[in-house]
Parts: C-alpha cells; sequence; structure tokens
C-alpha cells in the first residue's frame, strides 16, 4: 500500500467500525443532519466567496479582473443586472449575505463564460473531493464522542498549561487572555471571533482551487491531507486528552465577554464533555472536543502547502494565519504547545499524503500554463 493512499485504508476502518463501537458505548448513531446541511450550506457559500478573493489577490490582474472589466465596458447591460441582482438581494437578506452572494454569482457566471464546456467537467473534479470531505468529517466528531466516553477529557490540561508556563516565562494562555480583556474593548474580541470562524472556508476555498487547477485526484489527495491530520490527532487525544485553557480556568466565565459566540460554545463544550465522560444519555453525536493537537493551525498550514504555487496567495493567507494564532491563544481556546503540536501534524501528513503526486502537478511551473489556459478557455491538460 501506498503511503500516500493511506487515508482511505484509516477512514474505511473507522467507518466500518464506528457503528458497532457506538453501540458498545450506548452512544446514539444519529447525526444532527438538518444542522450540518445548514451548516455546510454556509460553508460553500463562503468557500465560493474566499475563492474568488484568493484568485483576485493570487493571481495576474489581466487573468482575473482586467478581463472582466474589459466585459463589462463592452456591454454594459451587465452592470445595471448586477446592480438590480445586488439592491433586490440586500432587500431580502443581509448586506454582507448579499454582497458574497453576489460575487459568487459573478464568480460562476465568469467561470461559465471562459469555460462554456467545462462547466460539467470542473464541478466533477470538485464534487468528488467535497464529498469526501464531508464524510470525513462525519468520522471525527464521532470518535471525539467515542474517546471522550472511555477518557476523561480533561485529564492532560494542567500538564499541558504547565509546559505553556515554562515556554511563557510564568505567563499562561489564561493570564495573555485576561489581560487582553482588561486592554482591549469589545469589538476586538469580535475581530478575534472572525478571524477565528473564518478559518473554515479556507479548507473550501482550497477544494475548489486544488481540484480545479490540479484535478480531481490532487483534490482528493489535498483532503486526504487534512483527514490524515485528523486521524492523527484522534490518536494524540486519545493518549492525552485536553479541551483547552478556558477548561482550566477558574474564572473564565466570569471575566469572558458573555456576549460573544465562544463563550455560548465552550460552555456548552465543557457541559458536553462531562455528559459523555458521566454516561449521562445523549441524543446524537455532539461535537469536538480535541485540544491538543490545535487543528485549527494545522490545516491551514496544509492550505498553504497545496496553495503555495500562488505566491501572493501564500502571502495573504500567511498574513490572516498569523492574526488566527492570535485569535486561537486570546479566545483561549488552545495552549501554545497545541499549537506547536498543530504544526507537527501538519507536517506529518503532508509527509505522508504528498509524496509524489506533487511533482507530477509540477509546481511552480504549472501556473502560467493554467493561466494562458483560463484565458483561453481551453481546459487545463488532464493530470
Amino acid at each position: 500500500m501506498k503511503p500516500r493512499y493511506t487515508h482511505y485504508w484509516i477512514g474505511l476502518f473507522m467507518g466500518i467500525a464506528l457503528v458497532p463501537v457506538l453501540r458498545r458505548l450506548h452512544l446514539p448513531v444519529r447525526f444532527d443532519w438538518k444542522a450540518l446541511a445548514t451548516a455546510y450550506w454556509i460553508l460553500t457559500v463562503q468557500s465560493v466567496f474566499l475563492a474568488a478573493m484568493l484568485c483576485w489577490v493570487g493571481m495576474p490582474g489581466e487573468a482575473i479582473l482586467r478581463t472582466l472589466v474589459d466585459r463589462w465596458v463592452r456591454e454594459p447591460l451587465r452592470i445595471v443586472l448586477l446592480l438590480l441582482y445586488l439592491m433586490a438581494l440586500g432587500w431580502a437578506l443581509p448586506w454582507m449575505t448579499a454582497v458574497v452572494l453576489t460575487v459568487n454569482t459573478v464568480a460562476i457566471l465568469e467561470f461559465h463564460e471562459r469555460k462554456p464546456h467545462q462547466l460539467r467537467q470542473a464541478a466533477g473534479a470538485v464534487l468528488l473531493p467535497a464529498l469526501y470531505v464531508v464524510v470525513g468529517f462525519l468520522l471525527v466528531p464521532a470518535y471525539n464522542d467515542i474517546i471522550v466516553t472511555v477518557h476523561f477529557n480533561f485529564a492532560y490540561d494542567a500538564a499541558f498549561n504547565a509546559m505553556d508556563k515554562w515556554i511563557l516565562h510564568g505567563w499562561s494562555v489564561c493570564d495573555l487572555s485576561h489581560w487582553a480583556i482588561r486592554s482591549f474593548p469589545l469589538p476586538f474580541f469580535h475581530f478575534l471571533e472572525f478571524i477565528y470562524f473564518g478559518m473554515f472556508p479556507q479548507i473550501g476555498a482550497a477544494i475548489l482551487l486544488v481540484s480545479l487547477s490540479g484535478g480531481r485526484n490532487r483534490g482528493l489527495q489535498f483532503v486526504g491531507t487534512i483527514l490524515m491530520a485528523y486521524y492523527i490527532a484522534l490518536g494524540l487525544f486519545y493518549l492525552w486528552p485536553s479541551q483547552g485553557p478556558y477548561s482550566l480556568c477558574s474564572g473564565h466565565f466570569s471575566r469572558f465577554p458573555a456576549t460573544l459566540q465562544v463563550y455560548a460554545i465552550q460552555k456548552n463544550m465543557m457541559a458536553s464533555g462531562l455528559a459523555l465522560w458521566n454516561h449521562v444519555p445523549i441524543q446524537r453525536i455532539s461535537g469536538y472536543f480535541i485540544a491538543f493537537p490545535c487543528m485549527h493551525i494545522a490545516q491551514p498550514l496544509i492550505v498553504m502547502w497545496f496553495l503555495r504555487r500562488w505566491k501572493r496567495m501564500l502571502i495573504f493567507l500567511c498574513a490572516y494565519d498569523c492574526l488566527l494564532i492570535v485569535s486561537i491563544l486570546l479566545l483561549e481556546w488552545h495552549y501554545l504547545v497545541d499549537i506547536i503540536g498543530g504544526i507537527l501534524v501538519a507536517g506529518i501528513a503532508i509527509a505522508i499524503t504528498d509524496n509524489g503526486l506533487a511533482k507530477t502537478v509540477g509546481f511552480g511551473t504549472a501556473l502560467k500554463p493554467s493561466l494562458r489556459q483560463f484565458r483561453s478557455g481551453r481546459s487545463p491538460r488532464s493530470r
């Protein structure tokens, strides 16, 4: 078995074992399908928007924006229709949602204009990786619940906190967060929330960009790398379970701003983790509890690895992910040790899954031919 296919076999084994293990532990074999469908729909919309923005930032202007503007100048009726479309959406929806949907519509129509006969082929390249990530992400919360049922979820929080204090010369993540709460206004923390939750569309945007530029197999390899990182994280969580700094901070819910979304999420996660450990019956698979390693930094690193051919795109993502680290720490989601662990897990997952196919895609040299094909409407060479 080739190492880069390991994620398929691990996922298959975990999928086959899932139902028997859940039943043995008296856990429900049920997901909240309505909530999941809503979440994936929102994530899809956000991902298309982010992919369009990354193309605008990361690709030469003549390949993306200039061609679009030239077409609008030649056909000004398009501008009128676009404004009417935006106004109609803005009347029915929040203005930010209206802008996002308008940008998505323009991006999809522009892709169709440039490649009128390739839309079905492009959808096929994206669909299978997208379905694969959905199936894989069903396994992760299910095995979270399984692990928390048999291992105390807060067992290693004190140990990780002690490691942080050694690294930070006596400071802890809780100390940093409390200092920030005293020093910065509430809008600063809303901004940190925006940065934190904005990580998730990076995965969807990368699926689109990687699959469209490198083909379906490259898209599957990207998703497989993400899932491999999660499978490694589940193993580490089984060995060293921890919830995060907020669970160890005795005054967290009295000092932390209660108006933030993360306040309610963290409170619910602590209650869910304790309920599972105490074998309180639950109605459905409940959530995600892994602190070490930090997957909120592992996933963006994998995204950057697979998008590294576009240098300006990479710079933009690096800047965003630096803010993401600040958000992770000041919102008390993870220990500093968790972030170090996330970096290592990302590196291991990439080393396992990306050990040959990247060379066949032609990083560094594939961008210029791809852009010429994009401008001329020809489909990329099959890889």
